[in-house]
């Protein structure tokens, strides 16, 4: 195999990367968007909140088509699960969550993490753990 094909099937995180959850609330308000449940994530978060499945989904998502997303605040897009900048939920959070950072769109590029970077302090974060290639490989591609 070329020595200009091998390189191209490496990533650019091959030396790994620094993470750290600061628990700083940034990732969960700025911007509208969806936080998708799926059927273990609504479990857990009505475990949680002690909430029976539809008191849950009433007071704290939204159907879309066939599943359901978190709900936001109208007025700056926070999260309905952030209080006082922190997550209320944080150890039943949903999946995409727990992914966060290593969604497809921040690890395509050193220049789409270093645009995560600027809201998220815990990205590179110098007490953070750092991520071998293929335990990132393997956090992108969990469900």
């Amino acid at each position: 195999m070329p020595l200009k094909q091998i390189q191209n099937e490496t990533p650019w995180y091959e030396k790994g990367l620094k993470f750290k959850c600061t628990q700083c609330g940034k990732c969960c308000t700025g911007e509208p968007g969806y936080v998708w449940l799926d059927q273990d994530d609504i479990e857990r978060l009505c475990s949680h909140f002690g909430l029976e499945r539809d008191v849950f989904l009433n007071r704290y998502a939204k159907k879309i088509g066939r599943r359901y997303s978190l709900l936001e605040d109208h007025n700056n897009y926070d999260c309905v699960l952030l209080k006082d900048n922190q997550c209320s939920a944080y150890n039943a959070r949903p999946k995409q969550c727990k992914k966060f950072p290593w969604w497809e769109s921040y690890i395509t590029s050193q220049k789409a993490w270093d645009s995560a970077k600027e809201f998220c302090e815990g990205i590179d974060h110098p007490e953070g753990k750092h991520y071998t290639q293929e335990e990132i490989d393997e956090l992108k591609e969990e469900d």
